[in-house]
């Protein structure tokens, strides 16, 4: 995958602070460790000194050999020594040894000039995460998701209440955020404005990247802003696109307001790939969206609305508009509205 020169530099940013951060916690250790044994503190310099003699020898006369001997047994001799001291205290035989965050590339990024592996979740975590940083993620939780909001009196045409719906509703979204794996199935929240749908869809993404999978929640109207600019810039160079294919590869992909983006051949044909693609290598996509099937089958090809209707759950919203109730409230009172539910 291709990347900007400014994500690999925050991602060698983050490689150096970890590297520092591992001295940090080091010379804390040594600290301890000295400050309960002066043996211990003594011994590292006496092995500092074995060091500096063993470098002479090598330059020595005849008998180097047999110094540097005699100098290795007492540099083991006093390694044996400091590993009894730190494990009479209790601490781990490595304790002062510089401790990574990856063992395998000592958080450089890198193994014998190739990259390593985690240098690549990096790069992609730091891609997620931009992509990722115009969303109020940590501004919604099921936890703040108030079903006060939803009449408990049926609809004129349907048995069913709004606060009954949408207590189904948010059970199974909390169950599939807590239970979800790269195998979930696919979601469509369908509804009119103002119902709920961008709370719990970032209410789920929340849960999701706690869980530790990658997620990227993004609006349809700027991922595909994003993604014309993108067009523009790499079809001169390659036909990579790196922002489509972190959408296709992620463990999960939230689009909200599906059909408010700009209608352009373009646009209808990298949201069919980005949903075609998912599709193919069974990656769980949520997308939420204000117009009904009618109106989706009036904005996009029957290609995508067979894809979206024949692979994604349908969840519906009902009720009545939570923003304009709150507009309501916060004018027959203010000091209840701040707290309401967005």
């Amino acid at each position: 995958m291709s990347y900007s020169a400014e994500i690999f530099d925050a991602a060698d940013k983050e490689l150096e602070n970890r590297r520092m951060r591992s001295e940090t916690e080091l010379e804390k250790r040594r600290k301890i460790l000295f400050a309960r044994s002066p043996r211990a503190e003594e011994i590292e310099r006496i092995i500092a000194r074995t060091s500096v003699a063993a470098a002479r020898a090598i330059f020595g006369g005849e008998d180097r050999r047999e110094r540097l001997e005699a100098l290795k047994r007492q540099n083991l001799a006093l390694q044996d020594e400091l590993k009894r001291i730190i494990k009479g205290y209790g601490f781990p035989e490595n304790y002062l040894d510089l401790w990574h965050k990856c063992e395998k590339c000592r958080d450089y990024g890198y193994v014998n000039g190739k990259m390593c592996i985690c240098m690549k979740r990096l790069l992609r975590q730091i891609s997620y995460d931009r992509l990722n940083s115009i969303s109020p993620l940590s501004l919604s939780s099921f936890d703040n998701f108030s079903l006060d909001y939803y009449d408990t009196k049926p609809l004129e045409d349907s048995r069913n209440s709004p606060y009954k719906q949408m207590s189904r509703v948010l059970s199974f979204c909390v169950k599939y955020a807590r239970g979800f794996s790269t195998s979930s199935e696919s979601l469509l929240f369908q509804g009119a404005p103002g119902l709920g749908k961008t709370h719990l869809s970032l209410a789920i993404a929340r849960d999701v990247i706690e869980s530790g999978f990658g997620v990227i929640y993004v609006s349809a109207p700027s991922i595909m802003n994003k993604l014309n600019k993108e067009a523009f810039e790499y079809d001169r160079r390659s036909n990579d696109s790196p922002t489509e294919q972190l959408l296709t590869e992620c463990d999960l992909l939230i689009i909200d307001d599906l059909g408010t983006e700009f209608s352009s051949r373009f646009n209808v044909a990298a949201i069919y790939n980005i949903i075609n693609t998912r599709m193919i290598v069974s990656k769980p996509t949520i997308i939420s969206t204000n117009l009904t099937i009618t109106e989706l089958q009036e904005n996009y090809n029957m290609r995508i609305i067979s894809r979206i209707i024949g692979n994604l759950r349908r969840l519906e919203f009902i009720g009545t508009d939570i923003r304009q109730q709150k507009h309501t409230l916060k004018k027959n009172k203010p000091e209840e509205a701040s707290s309401a539910q967005s």
